[in-house]
């Protein structure tokens, strides 16, 4: 049994997995991490191999706790990936983004994807049919769309994400909706429009917290897969035992 810890910008996710099977999944806060790691140690005896994938702050103690406990692989670019990295920076490539892409790799390893992870920021990415990592593109998330109206002008509420169909905005609430939901939208099947273009047969993945207030709206073809990053972790701890 492997454990999946996947350090987000705003939460910690928590995951178990029996060879390839998502047996336990939990999302918690850097406060209540420890509480529930060792909740997870105690529920779950079988755990052999530990993947820390983070893209925000993870303290060097708490590394240094989790390897005292378990064999430990901390992701980079220098994880054994299944997927050739043609990135320009690869030193700056989040594991988030490796992740995403290990897991396009391995359920799609002859197709061209496109993977949109909707997080605190949203990310593309593409993968050839030839299993190389071309590249993406970065863009500011939901919730900091939102927020940003609030803290850029003098009148906008600050507004929960809401889902909607409308492309009307007949309220300054139902404004700011439209304007954030629908516009990513635009934004999302525009880009997909540009990679069929040249990949007629691309296949979209949707995956994030995200995903969830705008999957109704896209119009394009996609495949909508909540667990896509962590299936991927799972993926790498399982065949990278030795660097543990």
């Amino acid at each position: 049994m492997n454990l999946i810890i996947d350090v987000g910008n705003t939460f910690i996710k928590l995951a178990v997995f029996k060879n390839n099977l998502l047996i336990k999944k939990i999302n918690t806060s850097k406060e209540k991490f420890f509480e529930d790691f060792e909740r997870i140690s105690i529920e779950h005896k079988n755990l052999i191999n530990v993947i820390i994938s983070s893209v925000g702050f993870f303290s060097e103690e708490a590394i240094l706790i989790i390897k005292e406990k378990y064999p430990t692989i901390i992701l980079s670019h220098k994880t054994h990936l299944p997927f050739t990295n043609k990135y320009k920076t690869p030193l700056t490539l989040g594991s988030d983004r490796i992740a995403l892409v290990s897991a396009a790799a391995i359920k799609y390893p002859s197709k061209d994807v496109l993977i949109i992870d909707v997080g605190s920021c949203i990310t593309f990415d593409f993968k050839n049919s030839k299993n190389e990592y071309l590249g993406g593109s970065i863009t500011p998330g939901i919730e900091f769309r939102y927020r940003s109206l609030n803290d850029y002008t003098n009148k906008l509420p600050l507004l929960k994400p809401q889902k909607t169909l409308n492309y009307l905005g007949i309220s300054t609430e139902s404004s700011i909706h439209v304007g954030v939901i629908q516009g990513l939208t635009f934004e999302m099947d525009g880009f997909i429009d540009a990679y069929r273009e040249k990949y007629q047969e691309l296949t979209v993945i949707l995956t994030g917290g995200g995903a969830q207030y705008l999957v109704e709206s896209i119009k394009n073809d996609i495949f909508a897969h909540s667990n896509f990053l962590l299936e991927g972790l799972n993926y790498l701890v399982q065949n990278n035992k030795n660097q543990c």
